[in-house]
């Protein structure tokens, strides 16, 4: 395979990569009926006019299994991040007692976790679109090199048979790791 091959190979493959991470990360703040401290990941604090992650404000903690403690180091901050919290509409509110906030996880229903399960599922299927599109991309790119004269038919067939592999094993991934989610979803 000639070098520019390989270059086009390792953009495809890195933007496989951000695609399978991004949904990571969003399987990583969706609430399965325990305390997650991810669930605050996405949640910014008008901290002296600076929309802060709520992370760098204070500790966040698992204390038991449905309940997420979060210290605030500045403690005139309390009110604000209620308030962020509450407004970050994360299906929870937020309790506070002058010095820690305290965030109640309640038992997921059935039907709030089949709510939850269409939601990993369309997050997968969101995440093999992406591919489909580093697919077509990369495709593309063979093609025109295939035009110039820069690759043979039978390369391009090969690239071609090389560009699907490496989509499936990504789309396996990304398959697996949704069944995985809907699977601690669905454990009561």
């Amino acid at each position: 395979m000639n070098e520019m091959v390989e270059e086009i190979f390792v953009g495809c493959k890195a933007d496989l990569e951000k695609a399978y991470l991004h949904q990571q990360n969003e399987y990583l703040v969706i609430r399965a009926g325990r305390a997650n401290p991810h669930i605050l990941d996405k949640v910014m604090v008008e901290y002296y006019g600076v929309p802060t992650p709520i992370v760098q404000m204070g500790t966040v903690t698992v204390s038991e299994a449905r309940i997420l403690n979060i210290n605030i180091w500045d403690a005139s901050q309390i009110k604000n991040v209620e308030k962020a919290i509450a407004m970050a509409d994360i299906g929870i509110t937020p309790t506070d007692d002058g010095k820690t906030i305290r965030l109640v996880f309640p038992m997921l229903t059935e039907e709030r976790r089949k709510e939850i399960v269409k939601n990993v599922k369309k997050i997968c299927e969101e995440t093999k679109v992406a591919m489909r599109s580093a697919r077509r991309d990369t495709l593309d790119m063979l093609k025109d090199m295939k035009k110039e004269g820069e690759l043979s038919e039978d390369e391009y067939a090969t690239c071609e048979k090389e560009v699907q592999k490496l989509i499936d094993k990504y789309t396996d991934m990304a398959d697996k790791q949704a069944e995985e989610k809907e699977e601690e979803v669905m454990k009561v």
